[in-house]
């Protein structure tokens, strides 16, 4: 569909320039006289793009923008204004406008401010999009006892800065846990950076974590930025952290007392500002009397404690995230969800689920598949590996 464009000027032949350029680079073109018939045609319509004058009778260009970032505060909204307003279209600017352009408009600047405020207003639909996705791939589905509880440690500590250790069986939903803290913190415009501990070499753990200089080992070919500071004013979860070095832990517990961190091979202190948010499927305190994982460094992590429960110790959410996971999964496919008979989700209760929550998800999938128009008992008992 062609995009659209409200024009806003008490100048009949300027809009109707406008119009004319506009129009013949393939826009749909409206105008409005001035702001406040402008502000009537903008609660009516959702516009790609607004051009407004600053000085017009019963509205100026300013209160427009005002209102307009109340109504449609995502459409990006364009000051035209004469040499003698100058400073007021910085202000506008200064107050949301995306651009100002000069009376009288160069036709090149004004194409290219117009499709470059239409990309960026795309690119912020985009990201919306994909948060809003995020969100859903996070939430965290159960009435259980134990899933109210953690819910409520969650609304509690998520606003803090306090450093949270998750504890529970691999496929629990740990790493859901951490993303919740994050998206309810006042962090969460920032990044959220994930490591997993278990998954990166010892050797190289050091150098992911605080990154390294140019040259500070034979691979170093160039400057590397570690995750501590890929993720400076957000967040910093540290999966598996059971896994981590004893070398590295040393270092971890240096950022976390000091909030500096040394790069690999470096020598200069650089000042960070994360939360950290770690998990284990260990029992740290053995992994202590072990000599395997610091004291020091569990009670720094520790200031919160949140266990997971398995899959198995809450089989009363299986029938909430059966349905979440039918309707998850047939969006990603394009298709419409899949009823499930109750006789199902018996069976899927009766299950030893010893991969949880990761398990759960993945049979039914497999049962979105296999099965025919809707998911029976017969299909549960068939398509689970214990049940054959």
């Amino acid at each position: 569909m062609p995009q659209s464009i409200l024009v806003i000027d008490d100048e009949k032949a300027i809009r109707r320039t406008l119009s004319e350029i506009l129009s013949f680079e393939g826009f749909v073109v409206d105008e409005a006289s001035d702001g406040a018939e402008g502000i009537k045609k903008i609660k009516e319509n959702n516009y790609d793009c607004i051009l407004c004058d600053i000085k017009m009778p019963k509205m100026d260009g300013i209160e427009v923008l005002e209102k307009t970032r109340i109504e449609k505060p995502d459409t990006p909204f364009i000051v035209i204004s004469g040499h003698g307003n100058i400073e007021t279209a910085v202000e506008a600017v200064k107050k949301g406008a995306y651009d100002f352009i000069a009376k009288p408009p160069d036709l090149n600047r004004l194409l290219i401010t117009i499709r470059n405020a239409m990309d960026k207003k795309s690119l912020v639909a985009e990201t919306k999009q994909l948060r809003k996705k995020i969100l859903q791939s996070s939430e965290m589905v159960g009435e259980s006892a134990g899933m109210l509880h953690i819910k409520d440690t969650i609304a509690k500590v998520a606003p803090t800065d306090a450093r949270v250790l998750i504890t529970g069986e691999n496929g629990s939903g740990k790493e859901l846990v951490a993303r919740q803290l994050h998206e309810l913190s006042k962090r969460s415009n920032a990044p959220l950076i994930e490591v997993n501990c278990a998954a990166i070499p010892s050797e190289l753990i050091e150098s992911e974590l605080f990154g390294h200089e140019k040259g500070s080992f034979t691979s170093a070919i160039k400057q590397r930025i570690g995750k501590f500071e890929q993720a400076n004013g957000g967040t910093l979860f540290l999966d598996e952290i059971g896994d981590m070095s004893h070398d590295a832990q040393a270092k971890v517990l240096r950022a976390l007392q000091e909030g500096k961190i040394t790069r690999v091979g470096g020598d200069r202190e650089i000042k960070v500002d994360v939360r950290v948010i770690a998990a284990t499927n260990k029992d740290l305190m053995k992994e202590v009397e072990e000599k395997k994982f610091r004291l020091d460094l569990y009670h720094r992590l520790s200031v919160i404690l949140i266990h997971v429960p398995t899959l198995n110790e809450r089989k009363d959410d299986i029938p909430l995230l059966t349905t979440h996971f039918i309707n998850e999964i047939s969006e990603e496919y394009h298709q419409a969800p899949k009823k499930i008979d109750a006789e199902a989700i018996k069976a899927l209760q009766a299950y030893n689920w010893t991969g949880n929550i990761r398990e759960l998800r993945n049979v039914v999938e497999r049962l979105i598949i296999l099965s025919g128009s809707s998911i029976t008992k017969n299909d549960v008992e068939s398509y689970t590996p214990q049940s054959r």
